[in-house]
């Protein structure tokens, strides 16, 4: 009975260890910025300034003790992927990982909050396609209580195609994302904006303009 409910115990602890991970954490100084996002055991670190995207990892990961275990499935700066281990502590709102400290700027807790991918989109005539997934190619969008997160890649061919990011607001049916990185292309950064969105049946409906100022329309689906 013991030796069950100490496993017991483990487990629970393990669980809110990582409930306790879940949300934004910024690094902050008069030159750049690394915001962590972390939600539904996925994660992404970037690092980027007012004028340039600088680098990008994300991928999933577990809690293992005192270390988190890292599984990349993208790394725009070394494209190193595989798993790896880091040792990380955790005390209230402060975050350590790699002797850096990160403050908690959410909690991860808003109804968009979690990790969705693509599932359908309006093609260049208009015309709704469902997008049908083969082989490792996924574009996934991470969403905290306030951060949001977009990235294509491909991790079974090592492949990264684009990633962009910052805040968003979602109240009454309205989606506002303010971009504060994007790697194609800086100017898009300080850009708003604005969408119709909706779930129903556990897909999340986006509609609106993109940030090239074409109409958009993109269904998304949560990974569970």
């Amino acid at each position: 009975m013991k030796t069950i409910l100490s496993i017991f115990a483990y487990c629970i602890s393990l669980l809110i260890s990582a409930q306790n991970l879940n949300g934004a954490w910024v690094n902050k100084n008069d030159r750049s910025s690394i915001l962590i996002l972390v939600q539904d055991n996925y994660f992404t670190r970037t690092v980027f300034t007012p004028t340039e995207f600088v680098e990008s990892v994300g991928g999933t990961f577990e809690i293992k003790d005192d270390q988190i275990r890292i599984n990349l499935e993208f790394d725009t700066a070394l494209n190193q992927l595989g798993t790896f281990d880091l040792e990380y502590e955790l005390n209230d709102d402060v975050l350590t990982v790699d002797y850096l400290k990160f403050t908690r700027a959410d909690d991860g807790s808003a109804p968009l909050a979690g990790v969705w991918q693509i599932s359908g989109r309006n093609d260049k005539d208009g015309n709704f396609t469902e997008i049908k997934h083969t082989g490792t190619r996924k574009t996934l969008k991470l969403l905290t209580g306030t951060y949001f997160q977009w990235f294509a890649i491909d991790p079974g061919k090592k492949e990264f195609y684009g990633t962009g990011g910052g805040t968003y607001t979602f109240k009454d049916g309205k989606y506002t994302e303010n971009i504060e990185f994007f790697s194609k292309d800086n100017s898009r950064v300080g850009a708003s904006l604005n969408f119709e969105d909706k779930i129903e049946n556990g897909k999340w409906n986006h509609t609106g303009l993109s940030s090239k100022g074409e109409p958009l329309n993109e269904v998304w689906q949560k990974v569970e």
